[in-house]
């Protein structure tokens, strides 16, 4: 089976018998007495459910609607619902701060807005209404004055479906927003489910899911790769697939072995939320055949605790870089042996792999010419794939500047090698001169176990500031010397608990933000122009 259809998906799977069962965390935030496991034939029922109040609340082909809620993968089930009618699905994250959601609904114009209560509280805490930026607005949760609840449009019946254009738009997803507000990415049947969710569920030995799989997934559902993902995942048919809605260890711990997975994918900040889990002696990951990252850079030393907590002989790790706009641009795998050297200053898994086969090209270019540089000396990465989305919903302008014909403007700095691959140096923004912030990171990750997570900041005519990311907030100064003796000259550390530092909705350090928090009015190295 073949996906294509996004809102008849699991009708379609149901048909097919697709025996997959699927296992939550918690229950969906749109059937809260529904309970934390499903069967295909269930989960189609429920997508027609929603299709019913996205109807009912008066919603129509063609029309943009918006789903702004907790981090759940409903938000798949809500798109295919709309999908399902013929409106356009805008996911957008709930815990995205007020301005910046009134800024994309401002963008999109929805006619309903569908947004969880403790968003739409939060929102107006902040002096943000966002119940005026749609014709009408649901409320999941507790009822909200001005706002409809589910309970309002329940027991409706559900339109007929309506087969979606390939090339008109379908969904509306939204970027990670580092450097400010997000920019909201239109994608099409053709873009998002033709070329990218096709092509994942051809079944490739190793890397295709297999019908005897137990997959996990700790994801943002918000986010377009969720919506890819489930597009492929299930015409693969595993035996069962659980949902990580959060990346608290003891929540996580339980769903895990009740079904040890299989296939592990998830964020590269949840990876390092869950590691913890990996030192229990009931270890959930012992039967890992196959993990998946996308969205960030992913540390050295994270792939290496997570493949050495698998008991399989050869377990493999498979990197995945690439844009909301693109889809995944490269691939690299690790392996045990691969990642086993540490401390050093190496590439490790700053080179992302060779571009997809067929499928995508990579340029490297000069910032300021946009002409191509010869391979080993850096430069702006352009990229050239069937999956580029539409444009951008309300900022046609920025869109255009970051296309050129058939190429697209990662707005990455990067080497591309003499044997094709690609190493990723800095965003263009963020980038100063010969020195490289994510090559500095993973050298502290390996050499200070004790930090989380580092982040080295930029500004114009000062050394980086670097951040480490510890659990207390505490960093020993001593050992910090020790692990930096040999590294570009870098400023004193400021040490940070987890929750002190802004995020986007994947769990990325929002660099921008952070730096403003630490050194009010320092200046980034970059243009940004390609933000």
């Amino acid at each position: 089976m073949k996906p294509y259809d996004m809102g008849v998906l699991f009708d379609e799977c149901a048909e097919h018998a697709i025996p997959t069962t699927v296992r939550l965390d918690r229950p969906f935030d749109i059937a809260p007495e529904g309970g934390t496991s499903y069967d295909v034939p269930a989960l189609a029922g429920l997508v027609r459910e929603v299709s019913a109040w996205w109807h009912a609340a008066g919603a129509r082909p063609g029309d943009p609607v918006a789903i702004v809620k907790d981090n759940h993968w409903d938000y798949v089930l809500l798109a295919c619902g709309a999908i399902r009618l013929g409106a356009v699905p805008a996911q957008i994250a709930g815990n995205l701060d007020a301005p910046s959601l009134a800024t994309l609904l401002h963008r999109l114009r929805p006619s309903v807005l569908l947004a969880g209560s403790a968003v739409l509280q939060r929102c107006a805490e902040a002096g943000v209404d966002l119940r005026g930026l749609a014709r009408t607005v649901l409320a999941l949760g507790e009822p909200v004055p001005g706002a409809r609840s589910a309970d309002d449009v329940r027991g409706t019946p559900p339109p007929p479906p309506r087969r979606p254009e390939p090339d008109a738009p379908l969904v509306v997803v939204h970027t990670s927003g580092t450097t400010g507000v997000p920019k909201l990415v239109v994608h099409s049947t053709r873009t998002v489910i033709g070329t990218l969710a096709r092509f994942e569920a051809v079944r490739v030995p190793v890397l295709a899911a297999r019908r005897d799989d137990v997959l996990a997934n700790a994801g943002a559902w918000a986010h377009g790769r969720a919506f890819c993902w489930t597009a492929s995942v299930f015409c693969l048919g595993p035996r069962s697939i659980s949902i990580l809605t959060g990346a608290d260890p003891d929540t996580a711990d339980p769903v895990l072995r009740a079904a040890p997975p299989t296939i592990v994918e998830a964020t590269p900040a949840n990876y390092l939320r869950l590691r913890p889990l990996l030192s229990r002696l009931d270890n959930a990951f012992r039967n890992v055949r196959l993990y998946l990252s996308t969205f960030d850079a992913i540390h050295p030393p994270t792939v290496r605790d997570y493949l050495a907590a698998s008991g399989r002989r050869t377990p493999l790790w498979m990197q995945g870089w690439g844009q909301s706009e693109t889809g995944p641009l490269t691939f690299r795998f690790f392996t045990r042996g691969s990642v086993r050297q540490r401390g050093e200053r190496h590439p490790g898994t700053r080179n992302l792999g060779h571009p997809v086969p067929g499928r995508t090209r990579l340029r490297v270019v000069d910032p300021a010419t946009l002409r191509p540089v010869p391979a080993g000396r850096p430069g702006l990465v352009l990229a050239a794939t069937a999956a580029t989305c539409l444009g951008y919903v309300g900022e046609d302008d920025r869109w255009a500047a970051k296309r050129d014909g058939r190429w697209f403007n990662t707005g990455d700095i990067g080497v591309r090698r003499r044997d094709g691959s690609l190493l990723l140096l800095d965003r263009e923004v963020d980038h100063a001169g010969a020195l490289s912030c994510l090559e500095i990171e993973d050298v502290v990750a390996d050499r200070l176990p004790e930090v989380i997570e580092c982040v080295v900041l930029t500004t114009r005519g000062r050394p980086p500031l670097p951040v480490a990311v510890t659990e207390d907030g505490a960093l020993d100064r001593a050992a910090w010397a020790t692990a930096v003796r040999d590294l570009p000259p870098l400023r004193e550390p400021v040490a940070l608990r987890w929750d002190e530092v802004p995020r986007t909705a994947t769990g990325k350090v929002r660099r921008s933000a952070l730096l403003a928090e630490l050194q009010d009015g320092a200046t980034l190295p970059g243009s940004g122009r390609w933000t």
